[in-house]
Formats: C-alpha cells, sequence, structure tokens
C-alpha cells in the first residue's frame, strides 16, 4: 500500500510517498479503506520535535470503509463505514481499534466523516464531561476559529450556551456570527477582561476554554464568574507557562483542569467515543450539527495541506482525502 511518510528538510515538512506493507488486524482492530482523514496541528508540533531523519506516517484519525475486522469487533464487520481515532492515517489503508470506532452518520460525506473525531472528542470531553456547560451559561474560546475552536463554538450553541470568542482576524469572526457566536473579540493579547465582562453584564464566564496558550491564560482567569471552569485544550502560542492567580481560584470556587488524551487507556477512550455517539452524533444525523471544513486536499496535495494550517489561515478542519 502507499503511505505518504513526512520528516523535516530545512525546518520544512516534507511529504515522500512510500510502498509499504498493507497492516494486519489483531484482536479487536478494524482494518480500514481510508477515505479521508484530518489534519490535526498537535501531530505536526509532535513531528517537529522528533528526530528531522525520521520519516514518520502522519494522521490521527480517519474515515473509511471496513475491509477486514479482527477477533472481537461487534458490531462491525467488513463493508460499514466508520470514523474514529487510530494512527497513521495518511495512508491507503489504517488500522483503527474497535473502541475507537464509530459509525459514520448517514448522509455524510467522507471528508465530513474524517473532520469529526478528534474534535467530537475533544469537545465531549471539555464541553460535557468535564465542563458540564449548561443552558444559558457563558463559555468563552481563546483561538475560536480552529478546528476544535468551531466544533466547541457549534457544541455549545446546540446546548443552549451563549459563546464569547477571540481570534486576531475580524473576517473569521463574522464568518463565526452565522455559526452563532454571540460576541466576538478581535485579538490575541491578554486583554479581553473587560469587553467580556460588560458581555456578561458583569457576570463572567462559566467556562472558558483555552486553545491560544499560556499568554492568556491569566486574563482567562480573571473573566471566570463564580464558580467558573477553565478548560486548558493546546497552546498554539507555544507559551507553556500562565501566572495563577490563587486568590481567584479559592475565593470563586475556580475549576482548572486539562484536556488530553495522551494518557487515556482503552477503557478511558471508550467512554468518550460512546459519550459522543450518545451526546454528539444524534446532532450530527438530524442536522443540528455540520462538521466545519475549511478545505480538502488531495493526499497527493498534503504538503499543502501542511502549509495551509501552519500560515494559521483555516476557518474549521482541514481535510485530507476524498470530499
Amino acid at each position: 500500500m502507499r503511505a505518504h511518510t513526512a520528516r523535516i528538510i530545512d525546518d520544512r515538512i516534507r511529504i515522500e510517498p512510500r510502498d509499504v506493507p498493507t497492516p494486519e488486524p489483531g484482536p479487536r482492530q478494524l482494518l480500514v479503506r481510508v477515505r479521508a482523514a484530518g489534519l490535526n496541528r498537535g501531530e505536526l508540533l509532535a513531528l517537529r520535535k522528533q528526530a528531522p531523519d525520521a520519516p514518520t506516517v502522519l494522521g490521527i484519525e480517519a474515515a473509511g470503509e471496513v475491509v477486514q475486522a479482527g477477533a472481537d469487533t461487534p458490531p462491525f464487520r467488513a463493508g460499514d463505514r466508520v470514523m474514529g481515532r487510530c494512527r497513521a492515517a495518511f495512508a491507503d489503508y489504517a488500522l483503527l481499534d474497535a473502541h475507537d470506532a464509530m459509525a459514520v452518520p448517514e448522509g455524510l460525506s467522507w471528508a465530513q466523516a474524517a473532520a469529526i473525531p478528534i474534535a467530537a472528542m475533544v469537545v465531549y470531553d471539555m464541553l460535557i464531561a468535564q465542563g458540564r456547560l449548561a443552558e444559558g451559561e457563558w463559555l468563552l474560546v481563546t483561538g475560536i476559529s480552529s478546528g476544535v475552536g468551531v466544533a466547541a463554538l457549534q457544541l455549545a450553541k446546540a446546548l443552549g450556551a451563549r459563546v464569547v470568542g477571540t481570534s486576531g482576524s475580524a473576517e473569521k469572526l463574522a464568518a463565526l456570527e452565522r455559526l452563532g457566536l454571540d460576541v466576538g473579540l478581535r485579538t490575541r493579547a491578554p486583554d479581553f477582561h473587560d469587553a467580556v465582562m460588560a458581555a456578561t453584564g458583569g457576570k463572567g464566564i462559566d467556562l472558558a476554554v483555552n486553545i491560544a496558550g499560556g499568554s492568556v491564560f491569566a486574563e482567562c482567569v480573571r473573566c471566570l464568574a463564580f464558580e467558573g471552569r477553565l478548560a486548558t485544550v493546546g497552546y498554539m502560542d507555544g507559551v507553556l507557562e500562565g501566572r495563577l492567580d490563587l486568590a481567584a481560584l479559592h475565593a470563586r470556587r475556580l475549576t482548572i483542569f486539562g484536556v488530553s488524551s495522551k494518557g487515556y487507556g482503552p477503557e478511558q477512550r471508550r467512554r468518550i467515543v460512546q459519550g459522543v455517539a450518545d451526546r454528539i452524533l444524534p446532532l450530527v444525523a438530524d442536522g443540528r450539527l455540520a462538521p466545519a471544513i475549511d478545505r480538502t486536499f488531495s493526499f497527493d496535495a498534503l504538503e499543502a495541506a501542511i502549509a495551509r494550517m501552519e500560515s494559521n489561515g483555516q476557518l474549521g478542519k482541514i481535510v485530507v482525502g476524498e470530499a
């Protein structure tokens, strides 16, 4: 099969297609013919930390058809349309663990299906499982034009919440108003507290999702309401530290939590996937949620897709594969 390996050459990510053996599914694994795969910023950051001469097959989520099912993979069988988190998705075939696989809702294209798994698992974890976002509450999302940010906006509106988002692009904020963004703040700096308090009538934010990183961490804490929650899900700014106001944490009974699947075992991942299937996929199936796709690139144009992401020009999810 053909796999698209990546490595760093002269500080740029280069893609080199190679012929490699087709993997064999083991127990509780599905061999999937990949039709489309989502591109995620985290895997690019991880690649840049590796040795430059170590070729890697990127791709951590995919959608496609089950070609072969290993032992103990109910309810999936050959021919099923599935999507899920996996490894080495930018290839003709990929292995999905059965506990990571989800059935593709009827009517979705391959590109739409590939845009769902990672973003849906992240937003379910941070908005529902840990964030407990309720109808009528205020959500703040820093860096809201990212794939996860847009997914958070969409799910929050489906839950009946009100959303404040920050972005450095006025055009992106205007586009997100059509998806229900209540208040758009054009900034990448830690200077949005006053605008947030004005928008919320002095109450503050019930749940903040910090995608931007450490440069705005303290400002997010300042914006939290009594018993507010703060989710750290990324650090696009590369800043890994932020000042924590312990007096505010204490007096306002704040909750600060991280969102990551790095330490998850199979049972923890199964619970998240089941939560997505129970709470998010029905919203997709009935049309209340639709994956927001920035662009779809062919597998041969994977370098262009990566350049698009690293330019920070996207609004929503970048997908590679069939439209």
